[in-house]
C-alpha cells in the first residue's frame, strides 16, 4: 500500500541573476551537494522569514509609541530588567505596573 503525500501547490518563478551570483549559487550547491534550485529556494524562504519578522517587530513597535502617545503610560529600563532577572526563578515577579 502507498501513501500519497500532499505537497504544497508551486510555480514556477523566474529570477535573473548576474554571472557572480548565479556562479557562487552553483559553487555552493556544490559544497554543500544540493541543487541549485533547493539553494535559492532556501535562501528566499529564509529571507521572506527574516523580513516577516522584521516587518511585525516595526509594526509593533509603531504600534507601541501610539499607545504610549495615547495614553502616556511607560515603564523604565530598569525596572524592566529588574522584572525580567526574576523569570524562571522561585520569586518570579509580575511585569511591572505602567505609570505617567
Amino acid at each position: 500500500m502507498s501513501v500519497a503525500i500532499a505537497r504544497p501547490a508551486t510555480k514556477t518563478f523566474s529570477v535573473k541573476l548576474d554571472n557572480e551570483i548565479r556562479a557562487r549559487v552553483q559553487q555552493l550547491a556544490e559544497i554543500r551537494d544540493r541543487s541549485t534550485h533547493w539553494i535559492m529556494r532556501e535562501a528566499i524562504q529564509q529571507y521572506v522569514e527574516r523580513e516577516e519578522k522584521q516587518e511585525a517587530f516595526r509594526r509593533d513597535t509603531l504600534n507601541a509609541w501610539k499607545e504610549y502617545q495615547e495614553t502616556g503610560l511607560y515603564a523604565t529600563g530598569d525596572e524592566v530588567i529588574a522584572w525580567l532577572e526574576t523569570w524562571g526563578e522561585e520569586n518570579e515577579q509580575t511585569a511591572p505596573v505602567c505609570h505617567k
